[in-house]
């Protein structure tokens, strides 16, 4: 089927069964993540009440994934995605994650670039400097929504005694990502001392 500007319909019966409209096949979970997975756009609407469902049913693939051991989202990542439900900082998490995931999406092209260069033992170089970059990124992320500034009311330390500094990089995204999250984390910080 031909990709078009409008996402696919699909409709989810009351037996579980997923239609797609535009191929006018029944589907499963596992298409719909093959779906994503290929920037097909799709929305999925229960097809008695016509709720549309999406979030729900994209939750749904994730759990799948997950349950086949292809584990991508670390406990403490869910244990602190779970606590800012009905939190006053709820309303900034779901803008925040997407903006992190588009920060990591170029730079996965980054490095996807950096391999059709690379050769041998450069490329797996590239691929561990690339990890450990998206991981400090999101870890940094994840604690500028702690409840408490690192070292207050039981927070973490920022790093343990005699940890050697790391070396000053050149400025990049990751800096200035950096440098929004700390305007972000101040702003909040006035917000709370005046309430």
């Amino acid at each position: 089927m031909a990709k078009t500007s409008e996402p696919t319909i699909i409709k989810k019966y009351a037996n579980r069964r997923l239609y797609n409209t535009g191929t006018s096949t029944y589907v499963t979970l596992e298409d719909l993540a093959v779906m994503v997975k290929g920037e097909e756009d799709f929305v999925v609407y229960d097809a008695k009440s016509g709720e549309d469902i999406t979030r729900s049913v994209l939750t749904q693939i994730i759990f799948e994934q997950e349950g086949k051991g292809q584990n991508l989202l670390p406990v403490t990542f869910l244990r602190q995605l779970i606590r800012f439900y009905g939190d006053s900082m709820q309303g900034l998490v779901p803008s925040f994650l997407e903006y992190s995931m588009t920060s990591l999406t170029k730079e996965q092209e980054k490095l996807r670039s950096q391999m059709s260069e690379a050769f041998g033992a450069t490329a797996f170089d590239a691929i561990e400097d690339q990890v450990k970059r998206n991981t400090e990124m999101f870890e940094r992320a994840m604690k500028m929504f702690m409840p408490f500034p690192a070292g207050e009311a039981g927070g973490a330390p920022n790093s343990a005694p005699g940890a050697a500094k790391p070396e000053k990089a050149e400025v990049t995204d990751l800096d200035d990502m950096k440098r929004q999250l700390e305007e972000m984390q101040q702003k909040i910080n006035q917000l709370s001392d005046k309430s």
